[in-house]
């Protein structure tokens, strides 16, 4: 039987909410099973860094490292915003930077189907959307450059 997670917080729409507290999966005789939305963050980071053509999380290392040593949010937490809804139906934004060179529509659309294939995979909730935010463009082949140059000169 499945159960509804906590109530939406007031500022939210009723329909979905931020999942800050674990949601309800479902409940057994042996006790309940929740899955809190880190562990929805990491599989859907671990799924957009699987797909060729993405570089990273969007976020700037600087600011993220920076970010973390004063106890800020991760930066999978401020790349990735997952909601769920009443009935358990997950919705999910990412926020990424691509490499250069790859035709941008058709990442997004294997960054959409590896979200949802592994989402559901590994918690059996349904994946109603996955919006992708592509933020920026690397050259890859230029970072390649400077690590190549790097360890020639030691």
């Amino acid at each position: 039987m499945m159960k509804n997670f906590s109530e939406p917080k007031k500022n939210e729409n009723k329909d979905a909410a931020k999942t800050s507290d674990p949601m309800f999966l479902s409940d057994s005789e042996f006790g309940d099973v929740k899955i809190h939305d880190g562990v929805i963050s990491s599989i859907v980071r671990n799924a957009v860094l699987e797909v060729e053509g993405v570089s990273r999380l969007a976020g700037s290392a600087f600011v993220d490292n920076f970010a973390e040593l004063v106890g800020s949010r991760k930066i999978q937490s401020r790349s990735i915003d997952v909601t769920v809804d009443k009935d358990n139906r997950v919705n999910i934004e990412v926020k990424l930077i691509m490499k250069f060179g790859y035709f941008i529509p058709e990442v997004a659309e294997n960054v959409q189907k590896n979200v949802i294939s592994e989402v559901e995979k590994f918690t059996g909730m349904n994946v109603c959307s996955v919006h992708i935010l592509i933020q920026d463009i690397e050259n890859v082949s230029d970072d390649e450059d400077d690590k190549q140059e790097v360890s020639e000169n030691k």
